[in-house]
């Protein structure tokens, strides 16, 4: 009965339109009441799900991809693409693609991506002639790539809830990553040749150099990252800071965006994210305590495992799984109240943590861009101003090419698990 109560207060909740962390919380206080558990239990779940020193990443990245924004990489970073892919048919939507993998490697969050290429790269499009839904479905659809290629906080998250090398789970996440965003831009350039979109003047050696120059800064930050923790020589956390403090002196010293007045902003900004973002973290522990003290983990497990047994058909099961809840709920709290379980599952059949890790996080992703709820896709349609339907429409095609790289990271362990071999 508690149960019941548990999940129907939880669905009624989403759609009535609450956000997430309250649907969490307040069915998770319901269900307290009802199975007559004292509530001293919310604050004890709270903190245990925030107290963990991996979770310090989330404000560290978070504070050095505000920066950067602000900073006006964003800028930097589209002018680049754009110099690199212009002059290809429909090379704008080429370039929307690439400075989603580039910003990807500083922002870390796909909905960070969406508004901060989008704002600039949508209307940008439209005004040369290509349809606003197209606009908005390349740049929702490509924001996916940035929790993919490092860094990224859902891969922070799961992380801390499972003991997975962080460090290991970005550097796995690097040739998925540039897969998506080849794949996407195969699909926008067919899409572009079919609707006959325009190309751009091809930029000179001189002008690409001379952009080139520009965001070389940023492609630099990337680099620091990744091989910061490939070299060993910091871990995540102190990577974040790291990052922090090198976008900091480039925004200020080099760009320039940034100034002594726009700071308190900017930090403002950071600590209302992260402070979000951590709550959530804590109410889905809740929530998800309370799913492992009805057993409801070991259920699910044993519900596949009597379905079958078969190593393709548990992951077709698992994607499927994932894709669902992807498409309803968000992703921190979905890997919170899923992953541990669904993980376990994962290892029955033999595949590595690693290789189930970036899994869950692409299927997540690309839950983002998925309807009815796909974040994204809102984020997206507000900066064109253009109803949510038309926007959905378009995205089908990017849709699929991701579903088919999903596959690929599915059952072939390799791509994800080679480079992370090399650390070993």
């Amino acid at each position: 009965m508690e149960v019941a109560i548990l999940f129907v207060a939880f669905f009624a909740l989403l759609l009535f339109g609450m956000p997430i962390v309250f649907c969490l919380g307040l069915s998770s206080m319901a269900y307290l009441f009802m199975a007559d558990i004292p509530m001293t239990i919310v604050p004890q779940r709270l903190y245990a799900g925030m107290d963990s020193f991996v979770l310090l990443c989330i404000p560290g990245f978070i504070l050095a991809g505000n920066l950067m924004n602000v900073g006006n990489i964003t800028d930097y970073i589209i002018r680049f693409s754009n110099s690199l892919l212009g002059h290809i048919r429909g090379g704008l939507g080429l370039a929307n693609v690439g400075g989603s993998m580039i910003f990807g490697g500083i922002s870390g969050t796909a909905v960070a991506d969406t508004a901060s290429i989008g704002s600039v790269m949508i209307p940008g499009m439209a005004r040369s002639g290509y349809d606003k839904p197209f606009a908005a479905a390349v740049t929702a659809a490509s924001s996916t790539i940035g929790p993919i290629i490092p860094p990224s906080v859902p891969m922070i998250i799961v992380g801390s809830l499972s003991g997975i090398s962080v460090g290991k789970m970005f550097i796995a996440g690097v040739v998925p990553g540039l897969m998506l965003g080849l794949a996407m831009m195969v699909t926008a350039y067919i899409i572009a040749v079919r609707k006959q979109y325009p190309r751009e003047k091809r930029a000179t050696l001189r002008e690409v150099l001379s952009v080139g120059r520009g965001a070389f800064w940023a492609l630099l930050m990337t680099f620091i990252i990744l091989y910061g923790i490939i070299g060993g020589i910091f871990t995540p956390t102190e990577a974040s800071i790291v990052a922090s403090l090198y976008a900091f002196v480039v925004g200020m010293f080099v760009y320039k965006g940034i100034t002594w007045q726009n700071l308190p902003k900017i930090l403002m900004d950071t600590a209302l994210s992260s402070s979000s973002l951590l709550l959530l973290v804590g109410m889905a522990n809740l929530f998800g305590w309370i799913l492992t003290s009805e057993q409801i983990p070991q259920m699910l497990s044993d519900a596949i495992f009597g379905i079958t047994s078969n190593p393709i058909l548990v992951i077709l099961i698992l994607n499927l799984v994932l894709l669902l809840v992807g498409g309803f709920m968000e992703t921190i709290a979905a890997l919170i109240i899923l992953f541990p379980t669904l993980l376990k599952v994962a290892e029955g059949i033999g595949m590595d943590p690693i290789h189930f890790g970036i899994m869950a996080v692409l299927n997540l992703m690309i839950g983002l861009t998925t309807p009815p709820v796909g974040v994204c896709l809102f984020v997206a349609a507000g900066i064109g101003k253009i109803p949510m339907s038309h926007v959905v429409k378009a995205i089908w095609p990017f849709l699929l090419c991701n579903l088919a790289v999903l596959l690929l990271v599915s059952y072939v362990p390799a791509v994800s698990l080679w480079l992370p071999s090399l650390m070993d």
